[in-house]
């Protein structure tokens, strides 16, 4: 991997088939990335390897790759609708009372450390909101992200939430709507559940937050 950041990233948005030459090194990504706090994620590169070609196999679903010189993915963002999205997602805003075919689901967004810093995450909002609005024709971009106990030892004493990043973004923390997702985290031997939280941002002037 490379270890400095000196060199510009190339951002593309790709969809379908255009996704396949990629997946190997966006599931090792999301391994070594969400292997961090606040997720502690042991992943599976197989798996890993399954789960996004869901997003190749998903009509409405872009996936936006940061690549460094040499063909090197650094960086995985992805979006689909919500109507595509897993059903935990869909149930949640179902439950109240919010309709799924006016959002787009932004799944992970995911950035070696190497490469943090300089804007990325910025352009991985840019561009799956204006993919959601403008080719989608969606209402609403949401996003959800796991809720840990900040008292948590495990927790890294320098960690800084990304809250107020994203309230930069424009984004509102819904903290009572939430859904579970299941995973094994280092050291386990099992699969636990963990809720997680939404964040929602209308794409459009005048659309007011639900």
């Amino acid at each position: 991997m490379t270890s400095t950041a000196s060199a510009p990233l190339r951002f593309e948005l790709l969809r379908g088939a255009a996704l396949t030459p990629w997946l190997g090194q966006a599931a090792r990504l999301r391994i070594a990335v969400f292997r961090e706090w606040p997720y502690l994620y042991d992943g599976d590169e197989e798996y890993e390897r399954r789960y996004l070609a869901t997003y190749a196999a998903s009509p409405g679903a872009a996936m936006v790759l940061a690549i460094a010189p040499g063909e090197e993915v650094v960086g995985v963002s992805t979006c689909q609708p919500m109507t595509e999205a897993a059903e935990p997602v869909r149930t949640a805003f179902e439950r109240r009372g919010l309709d799924p075919r006016r959002f787009c689901y932004f799944g992970e967004s995911v950035l070696l450390p190497a490469w943090r810093g300089r804007g990325a995450g910025v352009r991985f909002f840019e561009m799956r909101e204006a993919y959601a609005r403008d080719t989608l024709g969606l209402d609403y971009a949401a996003f959800c992200a796991v809720q840990r106990d900040p008292d948590d030892p495990r927790r890294p004493k320098d960690y800084v939430p990304l809250d107020a990043f994203w309230r930069r973004r424009g984004y509102t923390f819904y903290p009572d709507l939430r859904c579970v997702f299941h995973w094994r985290e280092i050291g386990q031997t099992e699969e636990t559940p963990h809720e997680l939280a939404f964040w929602i941002k209308p794409l459009a002037e005048g659309v007011p937050l639900p």
